[in-house]
């Protein structure tokens, strides 16, 4: 038992939390803004368990999805589902109940966010089958990692404003940016199996459309929040997170494999630049 224990420990990434902090950030951000205030720790509770049982769940569904792909990877081959450790049927099952375990969660907010959450769900099984058909499934990733922006504004407001959108769009661009990072790590064993990816899709322009990616989100995320929130600390996080963009770039530059893996491992601190910001900016407002 104790084997297996550690196994599906390995197949839900439980030692690299950087996966769960990149999506959630941005949800607990949009928690604050669609409250205009602290908004309570049951939703920040269920919204930050929500997020990692859900990262989980995905992991789970994903090694299934690729586990083909994925014994001719160097980073995957050792992957529990890849190497036949863990089966088919208890990666599944253990997918289905973790996101069994985050509905229960849901259903503790409002029928607007219950209802978006399948939504969610139904993007988180699509993403692992898009890189099959998608040149840029980065962009198909964006959407379910941003989707607990609109489900937060559900959660507080019980709608979907154009702001929660707004949010979702520029937070959808910082995916690109560090999910194209990620993808350069695997390019030559990608090129190698067919899959498709935004770093091959991108070819020689990858390292100038991560960066327009981080200029975006920032400006999307400035043009939402900059009204809401103290010009100091506007810019103070600005600054932050556009010298965090410009360290990426000397890491990706060379588009080395070590380098552009420790960009996609840091980025989680970019969002939780924008993160706390946002939460400092409205307490202070």
């Amino acid at each position: 038992m104790g084997e297996t224990f550690r196994l599906w420990l390995d197949l839900i990434r439980w030692n690299r939390p950087a996966g769960w902090l990149l999506l959630l950030w941005p949800s607990l951000g949009a928690l604050w803004v669609a409250a205009g205030e602290f908004p309570g720790w049951h939703l920040v509770a269920v919204f930050t368990l929500g997020t990692i049982l859900m990262r989980s769940a995905g992991c789970c569904v994903n090694d299934v999805a690729d586990r083909e792909f994925d014994r001719h990877v160097k980073r995957t081959a050792q992957r529990p589902v890849t190497t036949g450790k863990v089966s088919v049927r208890a990666a599944l099952a253990l997918g289905a109940g973790l996101a069994l375990l985050a509905f229960l969660l849901v259903l503790t907010t409002n029928r607007v966010t219950v209802a978006w959450s399948f939504a969610a769900l139904a993007v988180t099984i699509a993403y692992p089958y898009a890189k099959r058909y998608v040149a840029m499934p980065q962009a198909v990733l964006g959407v379910a990692f941003s989707f607990g922006i609109p489900m937060a504004f559900a959660a507080v407001q019980a709608q979907v404003p154009p702001l929660a959108w707004l949010l979702l769009l520029g937070n959808l661009f910082w995916v690109l940016a560090y999910d194209t990072e990620y993808a350069m790590v695997d390019r030559d064993d990608d090129l190698l199996i067919g899959i498709r990816t935004s770093a091959i899709t991108l070819g020689r322009w990858d390292v100038a459309v991560v960066m327009g990616c981080y200029t975006v989100a920032l400006g999307v995320w400035g043009w939402a929040l900059a009204p809401r929130l103290p010009q100091w600390v506007f810019a103070a996080t600005s600054a932050a997170a556009v010298a965090q963009a410009a360290w990426h770039y000397l890491l990706i530059r060379d588009r080395q494999r070590e380098g552009c893996f420790r960009a996609f491992r840091l980025n989680h601190w970019f969002g939780f630049t924008l993160f706390a910001g946002t939460v400092i900016g409205y307490r202070l407002s």
